[in-house]
């Protein structure tokens, strides 16, 4: 494998984040403009600097509306990207394309929400969802059936994975113990303080079976940011660079958003194979060459299967891998050590980039004893999918 194109050429080389909560009392513009704010003082660059910003295209914060309330004058370059939690790496590409390229210098990735005092996606399909529209046709063939909410339309998923590899509810919940094991030494986090046993979450409730309420992420207000400069500049900023080696999206056979069902495998993700297949080639890394990762969790199965995609595991090996502790902190493959969405918030998988970056710089409150090179970051999964291989400089 052999690296090129835009590897190595751009850098996340500042980040910011709000306090996350479930009831930030203030509007989801105010969270853009904190966070973006914080993540450019942390890079050591003045907002009349920004000149590019790449959204999310559920993003209610247009760019226009953050660039006049930060004064930032002029940009040569927006994008947005769709697919929600899938597409959570997906801007950090989009921005690296064009710094890499020369479009812009400084680009600018935020998201920001009042997802749980707001609109809550845990509480079924939102409005837009009642309007005929080819992007919403596929909820003509689930939600007659129950499949209404993100929880249920991937228990399905979950139920034939047991099945089929003989996984249990406590392998799950052992991605969910875990992850608040990490928070709870986290003090940006929700559950700081508050880890759990695997006793606790074989005694929470349902919420779609097999996913009881902790496997299952939070519902979170806050903002997160990033700052993306070429390398070459980042290293004159503050903060070690956090290089970016490697940047991909993947839609997959017969992708319907969150419930391909039409497949021969729907345990299987083909689109996070594809995204993994882009990732190894564009970094001229491996699995074996990954030192920590920060999967996307927004249910606690869906670690497991990216496991397995990613190729850290065979087949139905997952959940052996986590039983042997490779996922601690000083495991082959420290996971989620902010605590993931599942313990410090959710913020769309954007925050999971920001530990990806404390990883590299070294200042992970839970920063594993091993040198850390190369950290894989992901976006959700089974929607379109998008991923990060961020790397140390030099």
């Amino acid at each position: 494998m052999t690296g090129g194109g835009f590897s190595g050429a751009a850098a996340i080389a500042g980040i910011g984040a709000t306090e996350f909560s479930k009831d930030s009392g203030r509007s989801e513009w105010q969270l853009a403009c904190e966070c973006v704010l914080a993540a450019l003082d942390d890079a050591g660059v003045d907002a009349a600097e920004v000149d590019g910003f790449s959204l999310f295209t559920m993003e209610n914060n247009p760019e226009i509306a953050v660039a006049r309330a930060l004064g930032i004058p002029r940009l040569s370059f927006f994008s947005r990207i769709p697919h929600g939690g899938g597409g959570a790496c997906a801007p950090v590409q989009q921005a690296a394309l064009a710094v890499a390229t020369g479009v812009a210098d400084v680009v600018v990735v935020y998201r920001a929400f009042n997802e749980r005092s707001g609109h809550r996606f845990g509480a079924g399909p939102p409005p837009f969802a009642y309007t005929p529209s080819t992007d919403q046709e596929y909820r003509n063939w689930i939600n007659p059936y129950g499949l209404l909410t993100p929880a249920q339309q991937e228990a399905f998923l979950a139920m034939l994975y047991m099945h089929k590899y003989g996984a249990t509810s406590e392998d799950f919940g052992r991605i969910s113990v875990l992850s608040r094991k990490h928070a709870a030494n986290n003090p940006k986090a929700w559950f700081y303080g508050r880890p759990i046993t695997l006793e606790d979450h074989q005694n929470s409730r349902w919420i779609a079976e097999p996913l009881r309420l902790l496997d299952c992420c939070q519902e979170s207000d806050g903002g997160q940011a990033l700052v993306i400069v070429s390398t070459e500049r980042a290293r004159d900023l503050p903060n070690p660079p956090a290089v970016i080696r490697a940047a991909a999206q993947g839609v997959g056979p017969q992708q319907i958003s969150m419930s391909s069902y039409y497949r021969d495998d729907i345990d299987r993700l083909p689109e996070v194979n594809l995204v993994a297949d882009q990732l190894w080639r564009q970094a001229g890394l491996g699995p074996a060459e990954i030192d920590a990762a920060v999967l996307y969790d927004a249910f606690t199965p869906m670690v497991l299967l990216q496991l397995e995609e990613y190729g850290f595991c065979g087949l139905g090996e997952a959940k052996d891998f986590v039983a042997d502790g490779n996922l601690e902190v000083d495991g082959r493959l420290p996971v989620n050590t902010h605590g993931g969405q599942l313990g410090e918030g959710y913020i769309h998988g954007v925050n999971g980039i920001a530990e990806g970056v404390r990883l590299i710089r070294g200042t992970s409150t839970n920063q594993p004893a091993k040198p850390i090179e190369n950290v894989l970051v992901t976006g959700g999964s089974p929607v379109p999918h998008s991923a990060l291989v961020l790397g140390a400089d030099g």
